[in-house]
């Protein structure tokens, strides 16, 4: 398929700058997948969408704050952005302006005896290596100098309050640069009402990257090459997923990234088993999907691959119908947006 199979109109005023003060108080449209009949709700109205014995998997990463400024030995700045971490104080990272900063330039920070060096030359893209150097324990430093790393369709500084605010209730294992933002709309108290009423949830993780937010830039999507992220599932999730399928019981997944780690970890009959490695599969028309039943999903960038896997699981046609209902709605799009059920 093209590229531009996947691209809608998206003016300025409909991508949502500012989280809500209440995080469930977004909405919510839910998309049918055996009909193009879409409903208008309040995310608050995904428990009625449940049924008992239902799974909910959610992805338990925890955004860094990844975002750096530094400042080399001849004065020039550098942004680093930290994408995963390679072996012990070694990191991949994206590096502005990359093509300045040559092998063995040493980067300072606004913290003491903190640095990091190049240990490889530019190359084509702005992602490189870089060997981190500390007196101190690397994650309580930069809780001090990082920032949340938020989209660049934000247009604003990050605040105080997106530290709580890009990151979901549930987070848990640090690794994440961006937040998987369909997870952003529970709170503790909706979580409490979807146990209540029977429904099982499950922790997997995949650590969002780079490969996640990177553009398409291939007419011929096929040509996209996917950066690897991480991910773990551990026995007991895995267990609880077996188990749901061979019963024949509904998977819901919050999440592209949380789609992601299941499809990776599961084998043709449908079944997964524990994992902890890395993926980068990449999920576009047409596929069949082997986990999945049901997802939650914000609402992604044109042509973007967050767009192409949910096309993949509801149909091109019908994710286009949705989204252009959804701006007739005038719903809140991307990362601090409105949401989407497909069932």
């Amino acid at each position: 398929m093209k590229r531009s199979d996947f691209y809608y109109d998206l003016p300025n005023e409909f991508i949502a700058q500012y989280p809500l003060k209440d995080r469930a108080s977004s909405r919510l449209l839910v998309l049918h997948q055996d009909s193009t009949h879409v409903e208008h709700k309040c995310f608050t109205d995904i428990v009625d969408y449940f049924n008992k014995d239902d799974i909910l998997v959610l992805n338990n990463t925890k955004v860094i704050p990844a975002r750096l400024f530094g400042i080399k030995e001849t004065g020039g700045k550098v942004e680093i952005l930290l994408l995963q971490e390679i072996e012990n104080g070694v990191w991949e990272v994206l590096l502005r302006p990359s093509s300045r900063v040559k092998e063995g330039t040493r980067i300072t920070f606004n913290a003491n005896g903190f640095y990091c060096c190049a240990i490889d030359s530019p190359g084509k893209d702005a992602i490189r290596r870089v060997r981190f150097c500390t007196k101190n324990n690397f994650w309580e430093v930069l809780k001090t100098i990082g920032t949340v790393p938020l989209p660049s369709y934000i247009k604003r500084k990050a605040r105080r309050d997106d530290s709580d605010a890009y990151q979901t209730v549930f987070a848990e294992k640090r690794g994440a640069v961006a937040a998987p933002t369909a997870g952003l709309h529970f709170t503790p108290a909706l979580l409490a009402q979807l146990r209540k009423k029977g429904v099982e949830i499950v922790y997997i993780t995949l650590h969002v990257g780079y490969g996640t937010f990177r553009p398409v830039k291939e007419d011929n999507i096929q040509n996209h090459i996917m950066h690897r992220e991480y991910y773990e599932i551990s026995e007991r999730a895995a267990h609880s997923i077996n188990n749901a399928t061979r019963d024949g019981r509904r998977i819901i997944a919050c999440g592209t990234t949380t789609v992601r780690a299941l499809e990776s970890a599961a084998n043709e009959q449908g079944s997964i088993a524990a994992r902890t490695e890395f993926t980068d599969i990449f999920i576009y028309p047409p596929y069949q999907f082997k986990i999945v039943n049901g997802l939650i999903t914000n609402f992604h960038l044109p042509e973007s691959t967050l767009l192409m896997l949910v096309a993949a699981f509801a149909g091109r046609e019908k994710v286009h119908h949705a989204y252009e209902e959804a701006k007739k709605e005038k719903y809140r799009f991307f990362s601090y947006g409105d949401a989407m059920l497909i069932t």
